[in-house]
């Protein structure tokens, strides 16, 4: 098991409380967020509806989202270990069960199959048409990632650095992969990811590894950042956020490091920008879009990986990863807000506020529709009109 680790982006940032036995970080001490200032808008986003999924995962720092698929959303809650399905359209309920398991990583979907992880290393599997169960596993920790799904294979990665590849159809265990993790790292995993018969993974340790996702075999490692520094604080370069895999090219983005572009045939860099980021990135045309973590927003060019724009006026506000909702960008941050940001020129073009709490989790984006969720469970639709 892992020795205790940071909240997301705890101490590094100065944002969140230490847990446990790592102590604690001061009030006094915490960078305040940069306060919202009016503008006019530019495209006019309306919330189409919105409730509560659950008690959410709180202070839990497990970035857990729902997902969006062939118009349903399904969500997943902690505390009442529930995984429920909702019409995409109106936010109705068409199904839920009660699984009686601390669901943490947020569901998967894929094949027909339903795949969400527990903070006791459970697996279930679930129709995702109805709900029902199909099987049950076991992981050697705690899911705290989403599990992929492809090929016929669940892959579930599970806190201690290990990857479990599982039939979809039976639950049967067919390969395990086993890495190590540094002993000091930012809470959080960042999930599978999975494209043509590979499946794809950002490590703590600052690199990522290429598995064939049939039997787990590696194909081929890259080293996005190596850890440099007199503390293990300083040395930390997680790979937790969203990774970009896009015509036969991969862009991760690392902690007290760098964004890195690779070759996905073979695992050759492409190019490198010196931006760090505890969260994930999103493609938008040919621009990269992420936030580093002093909350600056950056669009890279896909190509080159030089800076295009950037966006300060969100500093210091825990930005989530982006989701990209037509031509803008959008941020969830520790206010409950979302922020609309031109792909075109980095100007702020709208926003709303889901709730008072903060949006740590990646914003979901089907059709014209985006979907956002809150550390409290509270569940939104927007579009823009």
């Amino acid at each position: 098991m892992r020795r205790p680790v940071l909240l997301r982006a705890a101490i590094v940032l100065g944002l969140l409380a230490l847990i446990a036995a790592c102590g604690g970080s001061k009030k006094e001490n915490v960078e305040p967020p940069a306060e919202l200032t009016e503008f006019s808008p530019t495209v006019d986003v309306s919330e189409v509806w919105s409730r509560s999924i659950g008690d959410g995962e709180r202070l839990l720092s497990l970035r857990q989202h729902p997902v969006v698929s062939g118009g349903r959303v399904y969500a997943a809650d902690v505390e009442r270990g529930e995984v429920v399905a909702l019409d995409a359209a109106n936010g109705s309920e068409l199904w839920s069960v009660e699984t009686e398991l601390r669901l943490s990583g947020g569901p998967g979907v894929g094949e027909g199959t339903l795949a969400v992880g527990s903070l006791k290393g459970d697996v279930i599997a679930l129709n995702p048409d109805t709900g029902s169960e199909r099987w049950r596993a076991k992981v050697s920790s705690e899911v705290i990632s989403t599990p992929a799904i492809a090929n016929g294979v669940v892959v579930v990665r599970s806190n201690d650095g290990r990857v479990f590849g599982y039939a979809a159809t039976d639950g049967e265990r067919r390969w395990v992969y086993d890495r190590g993790v540094p002993s000091l790292t930012l809470r959080g995993n960042g999930s599978p990811m999975a494209a043509d018969g590979v499946v794809y993974l950002g490590y703590d340790n600052g690199q990522v590894v290429a598995l064939r996702i049939e039997d787990g075999v590696q194909l081929w490692e890259q080293t996005v950042a190596v850890g440099e520094g007199r503390t293990e604080l300083d040395r930390m370069v997680d790979i937790d956020g969203e990774m970009i895999v896009d015509s036969g090219e991969l862009f991760a983005a690392s902690f007290n490091g760098q964004v890195l572009g690779i070759a996905l045939d073979g695992g050759r860099p492409l190019w490198n920008r010196e931006v760090s980021s505890y969260a994930g990135l999103a493609l938008g045309g040919e621009k990269i879009l992420l936030s580093d973590r002093d909350g600056t927003v950056w669009a890279l060019d896909r190509s080159t990986g030089s800076a295009l724009w950037k966006q300060e006026a969100l500093a210091h506000r825990w930005l989530s990863t982006p989701a990209i909702h037509g031509n803008y960008a959008v941020f969830g941050d520790l206010e409950g807000y979302l922020h609309w940001i031109s792909l075109e020129n980095g100007e702020l073009a709208a926003r709303q506020r889901l709730d008072k709490e903060p949006i740590r989790a990646t914003p979901q984006v089907e059709g014209d529709m985006l979907y956002a969720v809150s550390i409290e469970g509270q569940l939104g639709a927007f579009r823009i009109n």
